[in-house]
């Protein structure tokens, strides 16, 4: 007979790179091995992608545990698309880093709780809870985030994006990020974070994967993440999460 897992609470799932590949779709194969922890885990998608897309991706799992968008500067309830928590970036910084980005002619969006930006004089009012630079090769983004490394009001991360094969730059408040977010979903499900199993590619999901009490890396992902993997999972595009939940997952939770 099924039961909750005592050992462990909650996965969390990085999206782009490891949840879907360059299809942007959940394979049949991986949303049923998702699906088969329901009544083990508490599963939360942890995305770097606005809150429409977890919301639409979490309704595809009938998730109903609380979700991480926006690079853990949102925290969303899936059922009723509400925000549990929030972080949102200073007004003065933010405005710096998307002046900086139209100069170098840079594409991005900022996000909000129920939408988004692609231009910064579209912008009303400030509730700005993330800003991605988009789209870019790797050089420039290393580039980019030397220029934002000394602030310290600013988490600046990068993130490969493989349905295009290039890079993301995520702006996120100081101390926001997958790591800090994945304390509030323990603090939410009154869990350690030893207990949360957590599946990764890139670098935005490093913090997130060295709190966890086990760590699935992506067999794409940088040295960084497979240095400190439990479990090497195949490619995404040989639904590499569904072979890791299978072969690695299951057998820890039951």
């Amino acid at each position: 007979m099924s039961q909750i897992s005592k050992r462990y609470g909650a996965f969390l799932i990085d999206l782009d790179g490891t949840l879907i590949g360059k299809t942007q779709q959940i394979s049949s194969r991986v949303a049923s091995a998702v699906k088969s922890l329901h009544p083990y885990l508490t599963v939360c998608i942890s995305t770097g992608r606005e809150p429409q897309d977890v919301l639409r991706f979490s309704k595809e799992l009938e998730l109903s545990g609380p979700q991480i968008s926006d690079n853990g500067a949102l925290i969303l309830d899936p059922q009723t698309g509400n925000t549990i928590w929030s972080s949102t970036l200073q007004y003065e910084t933010g405005k710096i880093v998307l002046s900086h980005l139209r100069e170098r002619g840079h594409t991005f969006l900022a996000t909000y709780p129920s939408g988004r930006y692609t231009d910064q004089d579209d912008i009303p009012t400030w509730v700005i809870t993330r800003i991605s630079a988009l789209n870019m090769q790797m050089s420039d983004a290393e580039e980019l985030i030397r220029r934002f490394k000394d602030d310290e009001t600013l988490n600046v991360v990068k993130a490969f994006l493989p349905y295009n094969n290039l890079w993301a730059v995520d702006f996120t408040n100081t101390g926001i990020n997958k790591g800090s977010a994945t304390k509030r979903i323990g603090d939410f499900l009154r869990i350690q974070t030893s207990s949360i199993i957590a599946a990764g590619d890139s670098y935005n999901d490093l913090s997130m994967l060295k709190i966890c009490g086990k760590r699935i890396v992506m067999e794409e992902a940088p040295i960084e993440l497979k240095s400190i993997a439990d479990y090497v999972a195949p490619s995404v595009d040989r639904d590499g999460l569904a072979i890791a939940i299978e072969e690695y997952v299951i057998p820890l939770v039951t």
